[in-house]
């Protein structure tokens, strides 16, 4: 695959807590230059985002992160703020221990009320796969694809492992044709980001691909 079709399936990511505007300034400037998918940006940097790409790329941004677990009204505010905002897209991580409890009809209300409340825009639901079994992984395809959302994605990047090639195969297996897929965390390499296209991810969460494309050394998410 060619670089420039790899970065256009790519959410040009920087949501580190220490992130500085000059540092969000950058992301947006390499995602104009390299044409990534959309930044992935920390809420609180959305609206500045925004009117400094002045429509060049969607700006992304997180809701419920990177826990999931403040409650659902909580969750439907930041969300829609966030679009009020000017975000396009939306990544939600979903309440893992309401799963984990067998709650769910509040896990799958809580997607739909939060696609409500953003409407046409995209909502991407993050499930945390490395907590989850391989029956909650299915459920949660199920879930996701009947709640609405657009995609449903792997990892926040933040917890005890990224996304893994096994995963998205179950995604695709799983959602193929009900929902798109996104690939987050640990993707660490060209080949990674190929592998997981071949696969069936429609989006690749990373920080590091413009680097890794540009055969510069890349740290982080």
């Amino acid at each position: 695959m060619d670089n420039q079709m790899i970065l256009s399936h790519v959410d040009h990511t920087l949501l580190k807590a220490e992130s500085t505007w000059q540092e969000i300034r950058a992301l947006c400037d390499e995602a104009v230059e390299c044409k990534t998918a959309s930044i992935c940006i920390n809420p609180g940097f959305v609206k500045q985002a925004v009117e400094y790409l002045d429509g060049k790329i969607p700006v992304c941004t997180v809701v419920g992160f990177p826990l999931g677990a403040t409650d659902t009204d909580t969750k439907v505010f930041e969300a829609a703020k966030a679009i009020e905002n000017g975000a396009k897209e939306v990544d939600m991580v979903i309440n893992i221990g309401k799963l984990k409890d067998g709650e769910l009809d509040y896990v799958e209300q809580e997607i739909r009320a939060i696609k409500e409340a953003i409407g046409d825009h995209i909502l991407k639901v993050i499930i945390e796969t490395c907590l989850l079994t391989e029956q909650e992984k299915e459920t949660m395809c199920e879930i996701v694809c009947r709640a609405g959302a657009d995609y449903i994605k792997t990892s926040t990047g933040f917890s005890t492992g990224g996304a893994t090639f096994e995963d998205i195969a179950l995604f695709q297996r799983c959602c193929a044709g009900r929902c798109k897929i996104k690939a987050a965390g640990g993707i660490s390499t060209k080949e990674d980001m190929e592998r997981f296209l071949e696969l069936g991810a429609d989006r690749l969460g990373t920080s590091r691909a413009v680097k890794i494309l540009k055969g510069e050394q890349a740290t982080g998410y």
